[in-house]
């Protein structure tokens, strides 16, 4: 028993983490990343789909993204979705290719990504520590069922914030590694 809640507490603070790292692929650094624009979703035939589905997206150089639509008549529909979008991009069109030009990031733009980068690892910690409550919110339900001794809980009790003390720097090291990238010229 004791050690399924101490897997299943490994598992969804792994799942934060992998969270986290997944979110922020599309913070945008200054560097294209064919990520930065995967989530945007595009009116195709009146529903909304993932931009992937309807177009292809490349990395043309540092600083820009290439999309091609499958279809010539989506074009109109996938600039709307970029425009749209928080990106705050303008894409530009030649033929069936449309072109999105990132411009270099300012000085106080990367301090504001830092400070939502830094956010986005408090949120992933506040995860991981409700995680860590409720594992020892079973262990100690355990406790008072007398499945398990005092010892058996305070070693449990141990070995999870452990796991919890491991994930959160491993969510440090995450944030770290984005905040350097952002900061690098």
């Amino acid at each position: 028993m004791l050690n399924e809640i101490k897997t299943d507490a490994q598992t969804r603070m792994t799942k934060s983490v992998e969270s986290l790292r997944h979110d922020l692929t599309r913070v945008r650094t200054g560097r294209a990343s064919t990520a930065l624009v995967e989530h945007l979703k595009v009116n195709y035939y009146g529903s909304d789909v993932p931009l992937s589905q309807v177009a292809n997206v490349a990395v043309a150089d540092a600083r820009s993204l290439t999309i091609t639509p499958w279809e010539r008549n989506m074009i109109q529909a996938v600039e709307k979705a970029i425009i749209a979008s928080d990106l705050g991009l303008n894409p530009t069109t030649a033929g069936t290719v449309i072109r999105l030009n990132l411009p270099a990031l300012t000085e106080e733009r990367r301090r504001e990504l830092s400070k939502h980068v830094s956010h986005e690892g408090e949120n992933a910690k506040v995860a991981i520590r409700n995680v860590r409550r409720d594992a020892l919110h079973q262990v100690k339900e355990l406790l008072k069922d007398k499945k398990i001794t005092e010892d058996e809980e305070r070693s449990a009790g141990d070995d999870v914030q452990k796991l919890t003390d491991k994930f959160v720097k491993d969510v440090d090291g995450v944030v770290k590694a984005k905040e350097d990238e952002l900061m690098a010229l």
